[in-house]
Order: structure tokens, then C-alpha cells, then sequence
């Protein structure tokens, strides 16, 4: 029977060699997963995994155990996926519709108190996220161009512009609640 320390370097010695399978593998499972994505899913199993009680029962296949946590982590995003995925859907053509507006100069529809709260909300993201906005919904750059500059993947780049857009659409929505809370 294996102790827990030695559990927990078969699991570091596991991870470090199946890393890019374990990649590659939630890759086939999920399409459109970007690199970033596999990683992050990695990183929270293998957290979740290095975060059992100390007096957890011992891991007897190490191979098995992490390729069916990362199975279940899978079935857990595919089961959100839908809803996910409409909202992304929803929040690119809110963003779409925005940025049309507010650079053709027809803020008539988006009282200047929106363009406030959203310039506000914008300046308030970390610099990753904020950079990718202004590059490709203000500035007009694609990922490509923004890629061969920074050097990070077009991947990363979409995942975060789409992290960005959440976290807006999120703070937006709270600022909404917080207004109609005052108000009733």
C-alpha cells in the first residue's frame, strides 16, 4: 500500500510526463478548446487532485484515477457547454453591436452613460484582457497580426478577448442589478 507521499510524487511525476497527452487528449474531446483551455482544465484537476485529505484512501492506478477525473471535468463542461455557448454568442453580437455605435458616431441608441460605464468597466480589466479588446474591437487588429507582435497564439488570444467579454458583460449586469436595487 503507498503512503500519501508517495502518491503525491507518482501523481507529480505523472503529470510531468503525460502533460501533452493529457492536452492532446481533452483536445479530441472538446472541440474548439484552445490551449490555454486544456491547460486551465489540467491545472484544476490536478489542483483538485493534490487537494485531497491527507488521510484519502491511495491512488492504486495513477493513470487511471487522473484520466477519469479529467473525463469528469469533461462531462462537466460539455454538460454547460450549451449554455456557454449561447451567451458567448449573445455577448459577441451585444459587443458587435456596441462597437459599431460607438465609433459611427450614432450614440443616440447607447445613452452616454452606458459609453461611460462601459469605457469605466473596460479600464478596470487586468491588462491582458483589456489590451485584446482595444486591439480587436477598437483598433481593428486580428489575432494573427496581434500574434506575430506579442507572440502569444491566436488561441490564447481568442480565449481571452472571450474571457474579457464575459467579465464586461458580468460587471455591466452587476452595475444594472446594484442600479435597480437603488431604485425599487
Amino acid at each position: 500500500m503507498a503512503s500519501n507521499q508517495e502518491n503525491n510524487n507518482d501523481l507529480n511525476s505523472f503529470f510531468e510526463e503525460e502533460y501533452g497527452s493529457l492536452k492532446r487528449y481533452i483536445q479530441s474531446k472538446i472541440k474548439q478548446t484552445s490551449e490555454s483551455d486544456a491547460e486551465d482544465i489540467i491545472q484544476e484537476v490536478a489542483l483538485r487532485i493534490f487537494s485531497r485529505p491527507l488521510d484519502a484512501l491511495p491512488i492504486n492506478n495513477i493513470g487511471g484515477f487522473v484520466y477519469g477525473a479529467i473525463r469528469n471535468k469533461i462531462t462537466d463542461i460539455l454538460r454547460s457547454k450549451k449554455r456557454r455557448v449561447d451567451h458567448q454568442e449573445e455577448i459577441e453580437q451585444l459587443w458587435t453591436d456596441f462597437t459599431n455605435k460607438f465609433y459611427d458616431g450614432s450614440s443616440s441608441t447607447y445613452p452616454e452613460q452606458i459609453r461611460e460605464k462601459l469605457k469605466i468597466a473596460i479600464t478596470n480589466l487586468k491588462p491582458m484582457y483589456r489590451d485584446i479588446i482595444i486591439a480587436v474591437d477598437f483598433e481593428g487588429y486580428t489575432y494573427r497580426e496581434i500574434s506575430r507582435e506579442t507572440g502569444i497564439s491566436p488561441g490564447t488570444l481568442m480565449s481571452r478577448r472571450h474571457r474579457a467579454l464575459s467579465i464586461l458583460l458580468k460587471d455591466m449586469e452587476i452595475q444594472e442589478l446594484k442600479k435597480l436595487t437603488y431604485e425599487n
